[in-house]
């Protein structure tokens, strides 16, 4: 302190006023950058917090989403846990309990759905339909629990009757190869492909 007292007192009159100047400038310097530096730090933290906040919030958001995605796939997995019976007669089946007699049924080869699927199919020939007992026969054939879909409809009135038709209905099957095919119609006998693709 010695030493700085005697190199301050050795200033001249100018030189003092401008040490003075400078060390007052520093000093409001610092008073105001202290604040600054606390002000972003404090903004970075907020900002912070607030992703942190929207990321929270996203997520409760999703969770009934993914809740939702969660029950149609295990309902889709129960689905596929019950394979469906030979069609033709589950066809004929549903037909029978609306009236409607099948005089003609066709199995279609087993047609490979990457490797994880097998699609059976049966087309199936009805004459002198009424529009009623048909819409309860798919109806039925749809509400049945399996993984089965309609793949073919082709109605065709017959001529001036009224309200009959010929109609010609193909139903498929999707058999998931992990528990195993369904029963599978004569003659199939195709082997999956290496793709993965769903039905």
């Amino acid at each position: 302190m010695k030493r700085m007292r005697e190199w301050y007192d050795g200033l001249a009159e100018r030189e003092r006023r401008l040490l003075v100047v400078f060390l007052g400038l520093l000093g409001a310097f610092l008073i105001l950058l202290v604040p600054y530096l606390t002000s972003l730090t404090l903004s970075g933290i907020r900002t912070r917090n607030d992703e942190l906040r929207a990321a929270i919030n996203q997520v409760t958001a999703s969770r009934g989403k993914l809740q939702e995605i969660k029950a149609r796939k295990e309902a889709i997995a129960a689905r596929y846990a019950n394979p469906a019976p030979p069609l033709a007669g589950f066809i004929e089946s549903a037909a029978r309990q609306n009236n409607i007699d099948i005089p003609e049924s066709q199995d279609r080869p087993e047609q490979p759905h990457g490797k994880k699927f097998l699609e059976r199919s049966t087309v199936v020939r009805m004459r002198k339909v009424q529009m009623l007992p048909l819409i309860r026969t798919l109806e039925r054939i749809e509400g049945a629990g399996h993984p089965i879909t309609i793949s073919r409809l082709n109605i065709r009135a017959r001529g001036r009757e009224p309200d009959t038709y010929d109609v010609e209905l193909g139903v498929s099957a999707f058999d998931s190869t992990k528990s195993g095919p369904g029963p599978a119609p004569a003659g199939s006998g195709a082997k999956p492909s290496a793709s993965e693709d769903n039905p």
